[in-house]
């Protein structure tokens, strides 16, 4: 358990160049985690089944391909993204919100430990620290800090994720968000921020494209199931007009992102894996 201050060789290079960095990173575990690439995947504390396998599963195939796996080790999200990466004998990063001796939520005490032995542990809070209300927004800018990109899988309207996914922008990061149903408002927020620009992704080679990071070792595009929509789903989903939605269709159809394979038809486009 030690303390990296702000002007050391040892502190993040990539979270010192966020705007209000901290003057001090508690940590426990492997600090070499530091040096690699990392990706954040955050979301939906009350997540569906279908969220916590989506999270488990990409978080499992960025760390095959050599990704750190970044996150708030809070409950349902957070603790799926670190477990897929340690079942996989990958690497994660827990930012938490507490001291870096206090374990919150309790239920997650074994991750914590895990992550304590397999990956890294960091804090900007001092030992002894509880977990108060405001310290989970502001240790967000550190998961995002550290990270090149955020991957928001499920998050209503007020969702902490959108805080760090706003942060994310701020600092200059990717921000990607797995779609999702549109009944239950699980995925309202991430819907938004598609709608005012985020990336849609599906799978982790669907991230590792966007970032240009190789995608060696895990399924491709091939491998994951092809979902067709329509414009009426995309604008239904997006909450847009019609028109709206084709437009976004028709842009994201010029880019590679998806193809058109019938009348008013499409899927995520293969050709770009």
């Amino acid at each position: 358990m030690d303390c990296i201050y702000l002007d050391t060789s040892e502190f993040p290079p990539l979270l010192r160049e966020i705007a209000n960095p901290p003057s001090c990173l508690w940590t426990r575990g492997d600090r070499t985690l530091f040096s690699h690439t990392a990706i954040a995947v955050v979301g939906a504390r009350d997540a569906t089944r279908e969220g916590l396998e989506i999270a488990y599963q990409i978080a499992a195939d960025l760390a095959r391909a050599g990704v750190v796996v970044v996150s708030g080790l809070a409950r349902g999200i957070d603790a799926a993204a670190h477990t897929g990466a340690l079942d996989t004998k990958g690497k994660t990063i827990a930012v938490l919100g507490t001291g870096i001796d206090r374990v919150y939520p309790s239920e997650n005490k074994q991750l914590h430990e895990r992550i304590a032995t397999h990956g890294l542990l960091v804090t900007e809070f001092p030992p002894g620290s509880p977990p108060d209300l405001f310290h989970f927004p502001q240790r967000n800018r550190i998961i995002s800090g550290l990270s090149k990109a955020v991957v928001v899988v499920e998050a209503r309207e007020k969702s902490g994720s959108l805080i760090t996914a706003r942060l994310a922008g701020e600092q200059g990061r990717d921000v990607m968000v797995v779609p999702g149903p549109i009944r239950s408002g699980q995925n309202r927020g991430g819907h938004a921020l598609l709608r005012d620009g985020a990336k849609l992704v599906e799978a982790a080679v669907d991230i590792l494209q966007e970032l240009g990071v190789a995608s060696t070792g895990i399924p491709s595009r091939e491998c994951v199931e092809t979902i067709e929509f329509t414009v009426d789903d995309v604008a239904v989903q997006l909450r847009v007009t019609p028109g709206e939605a084709l437009a976004r269709l028709l842009e994201w159809e010029l880019t590679g992102e998806i193809q058109r394979i019938g009348s008013g038809r499409f899927v995520r486009s293969r050709s770009k894996v």
